[in-house]
């Protein structure tokens, strides 16, 4: 994904939602697709924000939320605004996958994030026995919980970077996407 270094972008801005279990590698993700570096992070408690700018002529705005159980409770209220949603899961630990399927769940039936799309990030593809992403698919029932919008499953690796270029040409393809929706649907609203 082409990123542009400027100190005032002009473009459109785009409202990223990264949630995920703790320790699923969110803020690593982030960090390496700002930097394009590895940076040895600790636990987010509250949230990290970056923007990135692309060559879409779009920047995306990415709210990297933590994924401790007491920060779960709040992520209802990063919702609201959100024109993409990167859920984030350590495909390596089996164990921990049935919650983050049941988390993902809870977010996707909220009301404020309806017709949103999500891009689900199968992070830590360089450990052995990572899941694939059609067992990441069929693990987190997608199909399912997302028949209603855009969905996408992206093995990557937050230390390598590998899969991260192609799983942000289609957040931003989608943020894009999820914008013009809104404005047209406000569009109509103001002609009524």
């Amino acid at each position: 994904m082409g990123l542009v270094h400027s100190k005032q972008f002009k473009g459109k801005q785009a409202q990223i939602l990264m949630l995920g279990l703790d320790s699923a590698g969110k803020s690593t993700l982030l960090y390496k697709i700002k930097f394009n570096d590895v940076f040895l992070t600790s636990p987010t408690i509250g949230f990290n924000v970056e923007m990135i700018e692309t060559t879409a002529g779009i920047a995306l705005t990415v709210w990297d939320v933590g994924g401790q159980h007491k920060m779960r409770t709040v992520w209802e209220d990063y919702l609201e605004n959100a024109d993409c949603l990167v859920y984030v899961v350590d495909s390596a630990n089996k164990q921990r996958l049935e919650e983050s399927k049941k988390e993902l769940a809870t977010i996707l039936k909220n009301d404020k994030i309806k017709n949103v799309p999500v891009v689900v990030l199968a992070n830590k593809q360089d450990l052995r026995g990572a899941l694939g992403a059609e067992e990441i698919t069929k693990t987190l029932n997608m199909k399912k919980h997302c028949a209603d919008r855009n969905w996408y499953v992206q093995p990557c690796c937050a230390i390598t970077g590998e899969g991260l270029s192609e799983a942000f040409q289609k957040v931003t393809s989608f943020a894009k996407s999820c914008m013009k929706a809104k404005q047209e649907a406000f569009a109509i609203f103001r002609q009524d």
